[in-house]
């Protein structure tokens, strides 16, 4: 089954997916620091740690949203040039703002785009990375295959996404904040209460742990890992070409 934000909408995932991002692209940074009480900056930290190995110096990322992950790999070093691909012109243009007042045009460049059909010729990019984004595609092995083909050989790919604790009691306590707790506060600083209705539904329907590595191979990537972070709540996904 297909989870969609707007679920009266008739128009598809992807469409609902851009319209959703763009309703509430100027509170997305402070709710994603809000409601994972800043985890989520230690997070992408992490993943983008999952580079350092490679010194890639032309990255793509995916569903980039205000650019967040984006501006972390800049840190890996200062011949890395980063560029970001969304469905949302609303959060493109947070981002874009960001880039300005930081001086950063020189080495990020975002743009609007669909990462299930990228403009980029083949083996372009030395890495490709995601966060919280590869759950909102509309058709994931379209999306992932995609990220393979724009990959140079040799390349690889951090994905880091939200998943389902497993264990007992953080299992129970992480759904109940998920499901009753985060739309509420969602709803009030975003005016937007399916956005974060939509969040939980989309990580419970979401094939997070050894079901993604398996669809990560299917689509050609080799030595698939998987990194749980925080109980489970997110993970790091890895892989290469």
């Amino acid at each position: 089954m297909t989870v969609v934000p707007y679920k009266d909408d008739p128009t598809g995932k992807k469409s609902q997916v851009a319209q959703m991002f763009n309703s509430i692209a100027g509170k997305y940074d402070f709710l994603n620091h809000f409601l994972s009480a800043g985890t989520d900056i230690y997070w992408r930290r992490k993943a983008v740690g999952e580079l350092k190995q490679l010194h890639p110096s032309r990255i793509l990322d995916i569903a980039t949203g205000t650019g967040d992950f984006a501006f972390e790999t800049l840190k890996l070093g200062d011949k890395v040039n980063v560029t970001g691909v969304d469905i949302s012109e609303g959060m493109l243009e947070v981002g874009r703002r960001k880039v300005r007042e930081r001086g950063l045009g020189h080495r990020m460049e975002l743009q609007l785009g669909d990462s299930e059909n990228l403009p980029f010729e083949d083996n372009a990019f030395d890495a490709v990375t995601a966060s919280f984004g590869v759950r909102n595609f509309e058709n994931l092995r379209q999306g992932l295959a995609e990220m393979h083909r724009v990959l140079r050989p040799g390349g690889k790919v951090v994905i880091l996404e939200f998943s389902k604790p497993r264990a007992f009691p953080f299992k129970q306590a992480y759904n109940f904040y998920f499901r009753h707790i985060l739309p509420v506060f969602g709803k009030l600083i975003s005016k937007d209460r399916a956005a974060y209705t939509y969040l939980p539904e989309s990580v419970q329907a979401f094939p997070d742990g050894p079901d993604f590595l398996t669809i990560l191979k299917e689509v050609g990537f080799t030595s698939p890992q998987w990194q749980p972070l925080t109980f489970g709540i997110s993970s790091i996904y890895t892989a290469t070409k």
